[in-house]
């Protein structure tokens, strides 16, 4: 009989030894499982983790790379740049729906755009400014002292405007609640103050349209102490913050646009940083150890040694934390509501306002639009529109259909530019109170009693978790200039510590 010969007996035989076998294989690669997740969790673990890739956060993990250190990033949304927006209006422009000026002393991010290597150009100003009130059509120039004030009123911006840059250079920026009259500033509203120094109407009217697309807010809702910071905010380390200085066009925050749209400037540094930016990846836990920090997702835990939040503070105070927060911390997301406001932009064949020598600037007291720039590209080839709709105005108008907010933007654009205006090639409006990574725009918005009690903590770090975002910066609060100090400091603090 031949040995080799196949039978029932060997091929159970034969079967057993392949489960054996195949049991064997098992029990090998459960053994190597536990190597292969320690391989994926290395791919998941750098010195910083940053949450949030606007412009504080991707300037963040640009220093902490510069500085040869490992980071992540990451971003909820599935694009980067946060307040930062570019929309394409075609023939290879764009406008945009966000953030988009930049000025004098604003150093910081110039020195970023010189950095990346993008150019920028004047905001268009070259013509008459409009004054638009009770109905009636006034034009001035924004080359006299008073600036982009209505000249109409004249004698009583001056005296009010001085007033309250005199009173900015007592309050520290890096601890406004320490001002001397910090306790009966943080008592009351710009609005209240307004009313005690000025008598006029017509001024209250325009006292509102600035704060409206400055904070989109309204005066009623500001501190004064927050205002008078916000003013002391507005220069640099040689140079005192002025009213004017945020508010003009001409010199001030205003004077100058990006080639390409302010867009390009998040695209580019998350371009230098690659795979390190995480897209689609929201946090909703952040955990604190002895020896550093995990930060969860839906999908992932990402581990560091130190953790910088850049998100606007009512979406960090979203974030689980485990210890909790300080009770001062997360009492002061509570009290840091962001303002309410809507860009609308409307797209014509050419800027037909420049024919008419309008600089496409106006400023009035009836809405929903009370204050608009000259958007248009570069070249002027094709003409721009652009409407701040902030506070009360926005809040209004997001209750009604998206036709009815169109005509009634378009409506202002024609009080101030005549009819021509109610007939766009496009029109685009974005409600960023809708956003919900945002929940508003452009800033936070800070009441009575806010930074008096709580300030303290708007920059203080929660063991290895550090602050950033523009909310938390000491110059230029609330704009692009303040979002990138704030992620420089940001991560000095976490490569210190």
């Amino acid at each position: 009989m031949d040995d080799n010969r196949f039978t029932r007996r060997t091929a159970i035989a034969g079967a057993a030894a392949a489960a054996a076998l195949g049991s064997a294989q098992v029990a090998e690669a459960k053994k190597r499982k536990p190597h292969k997740h320690r391989r994926r969790a290395l791919t998941r673990r750098a010195d910083v983790i940053v949450v949030g890739a606007g412009l504080a956060g991707l300037t963040a993990a640009r220093e902490i790379l510069f500085k040869g250190k490992s980071v992540i990033v990451l971003e909820a949304r599935g694009r980067v740049g946060g307040r930062i927006l570019n929309h394409d209006i075609g023939g290879g422009h764009v406008t945009e729906l966000g953030a988009e000026f930049v000025g004098a002393t604003q150093d910081h991010i110039n020195g970023l755009i010189d950095q990346l290597k993008i150019e920028r150009f004047d905001t268009y100003d070259t013509g008459q400014n409009i004054y638009y009130t009770n109905g009636s059509k006034f034009t001035f120039s924004d080359t006299l002292p008073t600036g982009a004030a209505p000249v109409q009123l004249a004698p009583e911006a001056a005296v009010a405007i001085t007033q309250l840059d005199q009173m900015s250079t007592s309050v520290p920026l890096d601890a406004p609640w320490t001002a001397p009259n910090a306790a009966e500033w943080d008592s009351q509203t710009l609005y209240t103050w307004l009313k005690n120094n000025s008598a006029s109407p017509q001024f209250m009217g325009v006292a509102s349209a600035a704060t409206e697309a400055i904070f989109g807010a309204e005066p009623r809702e500001i501190s004064l102490l927050f205002t008078l910071f916000y003013i002391a905010a507005s220069g640099n380390e040689s140079n005192p913050g002025t009213f004017e200085r945020n508010f003009n066009t001409r010199g001030g925050g205003q004077a100058q646009r990006i080639v390409g749209g302010t867009g390009l400037i998040p695209a580019r540094m998350a371009q230098a940083l690659g795979r390190r930016v995480r897209l689609h990846s929201p946090v909703t836990r952040i955990v604190q150890t002895r020896t550093g920090v995990t930060v969860h997702t839906d999908k992932l835990a990402y581990h560091g040694k130190r953790v910088i939040v850049a998100t606007p503070p009512p979406i960090a105070g979203r974030i689980s934390y485990e210890p909790g927060l300080s009770a001062l911390r997360d009492q002061l997301t509570q009290r840091m509501p962001m303002g309410s406001l809507m860009k609308a932009e409307a797209v014509y064949d050419k800027p037909f306002w420049r024919d008419q020598g309008y600089t496409g600037q106006a400023i009035s007291d009836v809405g929903p639009v009370k204050v608009t720039f000259d958007n248009s590209p570069p070249d002027g080839s094709v003409g721009v529109l652009m409407g701040f709709i902030g506070g009360t105005e926005a809040r209004r108008l997001t209750q009604k259909s998206a036709a009815d907010q169109q005509a009634a933007a378009l409506q202002s654009f024609a009080n101030y530019f005549g009819d021509q205006a109610k007939s766009p090639k496009e029109f685009v409006r974005f409600n960023w109170t809708t956003e919900r990574w945002n929940r508003g725009c452009p800033v936070s918005v800070l009441a009575p009693g806010t930074l008096l009690d709580f300030g303290e903590a708007i920059r203080r770090p929660e063991g290895r978790i550090h602050w950033a975002g523009t909310e938390t910066s000491t110059y230029w609060n609330g704009y692009m200039d303040g979002a990138v100090r704030s992620g420089e400091r940001a991560a000095a603090e976490a490569l210190a510590g």
